[in-house]
This record gives structure tokens, C-alpha cells and sequence, in this order.
């Protein structure tokens, strides 16, 4: 299989029947009749899809690794509490969602880079071992009533 990036749309000449079903049960390739290849949209899903089946050459992999990125800070913006700080060029400030979405079209069109983009750390849950626990249960169990009650709590 022999693969092109050009312009945003890629080219995959010479597969064999099982890749041409695999890749065209996806419908987001459309085969040409007198190039006889595929050609699409090189989009995250569709780059990702093929990594999963064959190694990507280093530009397409490049490509497919920046897209990434791309949605990764982009989801990132959205599940944030407060958005990025940026100052827009109006007169009025913009409400969160305006600038939560603004900061996102910004990063999706490349005029603003991924990495501006501080994604939050989640705290680690306090897990005990599975030794600690039964031996929690066995004290609840023998009567001692506030066995559970400096247990770490799941959320």
C-alpha cells in the first residue's frame, strides 16, 4: 500500500481486496475510477483508523500526531471551568462561552497554538490494597461500627 498527503487530502494506491474492504467499509474514502486509488479528507479519525491497521509513513504520522494534538486541546478548552485567558480585539468582554469558543476556533484554525492550552490535573484517588479492605470488612463484620469511616472515598 503506497500512500500520499497533499493539500490536506490523501491518496492510497496499490492495496490489496482485504485493505480496499477494510478501508472502504469506513465510507470517508471515495474510490477513483481513473487513478484507480482511494483520496480523502485527512482527518483525525481517518488517519487514526489507518494507523491501527498499517504503520503510517513519518509525514503522514507527523500530520496525524498534530491533529491530535489539535482535538486533544480543543477538548480540553471545552471541559475546562474557566476558559484561557486571551485578549480579543472587542469592545464588550465576552461571556465564558463566547471566549471558550473563540479560543477553540483559534486552535482549530491554527492561529493559536495547542499548547496555550493548560489541561487540568484530575487528583489521584487514595486506593488501599485489597488486604486493607478485607481486613476493614472483618472488623465491620465482628461489630466495630465505624470500621468504614476513615475508608478512602471513590468518586
Amino acid at each position: 500500500m503506497r500512500m500520499k498527503l497533499e493539500n490536506g487530502e490523501l491518496v492510497i494506491a496499490q492495496l490489496d481486496s482485504t485493505q480496499y474492504a477494510i478501508i472502504k467499509s469506513w465510507n470517508l474514502m471515495r474510490w477513483n475510477k481513473q487513478a484507480k486509488w482511494l483520496e480523502g479528507m485527512a482527518s483525525s479519525e481517518l488517519l487514526n483508523k489507518l494507523a491501527s491497521i498499517c504503520r503510517l509513513p513519518d509525514q503522514i504520522e507527523a500530520e496525524r500526531q498534530r491533529l491530535n494534538r489539535i482535538q486533544r486541546a480543543v477538548d480540553a478548552e471545552r471541559l475546562m471551568e474557566d476558559p484561557t485567558e486571551y485578549k480579543f480585539p472587542v469592545k464588550i468582554p465576552l461571556f465564558k462561552h463566547q471566549q471558550r469558543g473563540a479560543v477553540m476556533a483559534l486552535i482549530t484554525f491554527g492561529l493559536l497554538d495547542p499548547g496555550i492550552v493548560k489541561v487540568p490535573e484530575k487528583p489521584k484517588p487514595v486506593l488501599e490494597s485489597a488486604e486493607e479492605s478485607f481486613n476493614r470488612f472483618m472488623r465491620y463484620v465482628d461489630g466495630d461500627e465505624s470500621a468504614f469511616d476513615d475508608a478512602p472515598v471513590r468518586r
